[in-house]
């Protein structure tokens, strides 16, 4: 029974930290992928020995059930982090004056443009935003363009300008 608990422990470890090493290597920051990659390396090998050494049926449900239940932990853990940037797009109907003051007020940066849609002319803000003040934002859209459709892209690159600045001072 130690070993199956055991099996569970470090699928329950092992699979978030292959996430995190994921995110970090997409996000750019390999050294830090790579401490985890060894990590999780060490943890696979471990836990996979274990598993073979003693060959049930029982420790291999454990081991694939450790999987699925550290995919779950992996995912909640990658939100709570929330590392990096995304650009958010806001489409409006009409010129969001206010909202782009109050977004402005807030320490997000926004860039507006014009342009015509199927059904005339529609109004499109550009705004970046760090991961961490993603609900900041929705809000703000939320209370100021309720009608508004946003679409967010994940930034993993981006140099200069006023969002820059304005990142640096809201974190």
């Amino acid at each position: 029974m130690g070993q199956i608990l055991l099996i569970l422990l470090l699928q329950l470890i092992y699979v978030p930290v292959l996430t995190l090493r994921t995110i970090m290597l997409v996000k750019g920051r390999t050294i830090i992928a790579g401490v985890l990659g060894t990590v999780e390396t060490l943890i696979y090998i471990f836990a996979l020995g274990i598993v073979f050494r003693d060959l049930t049926t029982v420790g291999m449900i454990v081991y694939a059930l450790g999987f699925g239940l550290g995919i779950l932990i992996g995912g909640f853990v990658e939100r709570k982090l929330a590392i990096g940037y995304n650009m958010i797009q806001v489409h409006t109907q009409d010129f969001p004056a206010e909202l782009i003051q109050v977004i402005r007020d807030n320490g997000f940066g926004v860039t507006h443009y014009q342009g015509q849609g199927r059904d005339g002319i529609r109004y499109r803000l550009d705004v970046l935003a760090a991961r961490t003040r993603m609900k900041v934002l929705r809000n703000l859209v939320e209370e100021y363009e309720p009608k508004a459709f946003l679409v967010a892209f994940d930034s993993v690159d981006f140099k200069g300008g006023y969002m820059l600045k304005g990142l640096k001072r809201s974190q």
